[in-house]
């Protein structure tokens, strides 16, 4: 099993940046780590992706140069910085993990979940 714990979220206003954070625990095996977002009355969307070992990312089109996916291998923690921030980008981002290294952007791939923190963006 893999334990997934996400810290970071808040309110800002518009331009400003946050960075969330995903700590990983357990003795499971995981290759790709992952964001993922959902507003209210919508879907979850994939928004970054960070394959192990490798470093391989994958992004969200329209997020790519606003948000950037890392890994600290030291402290086994996964983070989102997230820059410039619109009204648009509010929503509750879960933190996602998968027991293979392709990094696939359907919340249905992954089978390890955090349980979320809210991000809220004022206009």
């Amino acid at each position: 099993q893999v334990q997934l714990v996400e810290s970071g979220g808040g309110y800002v206003q518009a331009g400003r940046s946050l960075r969330l954070s995903c700590a990983v625990s357990g003795r499971g095996l995981y290759y790709v780590s992952a964001w993922f977002r959902q507003a209210p009355g919508k879907g979850r969307e994939f928004v970054a992706g960070f394959s192990s070992p490798g470093g391989r990312t994958a992004y969200a089109e329209l997020l790519k140069g606003r948000f950037t996916i890392s890994r600290d291998s030291a402290t086994n923690t996964f983070h989102l910085q997230m820059n410039n921030l619109r009204p648009e980008d509010s929503a509750v981002y879960y933190c996602a993990a998968r027991d293979n290294p392709a990094i696939l952007f359907t919340d249905a791939n992954y089978i390890y979940w955090g349980q979320g923190t809210q991000v809220t963006v004022s206009s």
